[in-house]
């Protein structure tokens, strides 16, 4: 019996896929390519729409800020009392009066010397909210001060407490007759509004 031997076999092998890379095509896919050239294509109009959305934007964000503007300014009630004017001589000496500005109460002192005396007396320097009299009034006789305790926003009672100026039954809050807190839990003096007098006889609140 022969032996056949490895050296004997065919020197060459045939693949059964001969031939087929021959036959393997690529798609063209030129037929979906843009062929429109430079910006005057689909970008154009991208540019368009965007410019316009910015618009309308723009627009819709200005209303919404005069709106919200309108809404917020003083109506008209508000800006006829935004300054009041008082005739002071039908305001006797010794005497208070109390007005309504800007929905607060406002006191209007017409002080006597002895009381101006004893405001410019006292030792301002020592309290615990130190103001001189000179500082919180710009006529002596004249005294004028918003009427809202500083504690709790009550409104004081005139011609009362320790010191002969403004007490405030609430929590015990005593004034003196410059408005200055003496004694009690408040923790500053009864605020001076912005005031000044146009003319002799006359001041202008606001």
């Amino acid at each position: 019996m022969q032996t056949r031997n490895a050296s004997d076999a065919p020197a060459s092998f045939n693949s059964p896929f001969k031939g087929s890379a021959s036959s393997t095509s690529i798609p063209s896919f030129a037929a979906y390519r843009n062929k429109s050239k430079g910006e005057n294509g689909p970008k154009m109009m991208q540019y368009f729409m965007v410019g316009t959305m910015g618009a309308l934007a723009s627009l819709g964000a200005k209303a919404t800020v005069q709106d919200f503007l309108v809404n917020m300014s003083a109506s008209a009630d508000v800006l006829a009392q935004a300054k009041v004017e008082i005739d002071l001589a039908a305001i006797p000496e010794g005497k208070n009066v109390i007005i309504k500005w800007r929905g607060k109460p406002v006191f209007i002192r017409h002080r006597t010397e002895s009381e101006i005396k004893e405001a410019e007396d006292t030792k301002w320097e020592s309290l615990r909210d130190p103001q001189s009299d000179a500082d919180r009034v710009q006529k002596p006789e004249w005294l004028i001060m918003l009427g809202v305790c500083t504690h709790l926003g009550c409104v004081p009672i005139g011609e009362a407490g320790d010191f002969g100026g403004w007490f405030c039954p609430c929590h015990g809050s005593h004034y003196d007759i410059s408005g200055r807190i003496r004694k009690g839990p408040a923790p500053l003096n009864l605020e001076i509004p912005q005031y000044d007098f146009p003319e002799e006889g006359k001041v202008v609140i606001g």
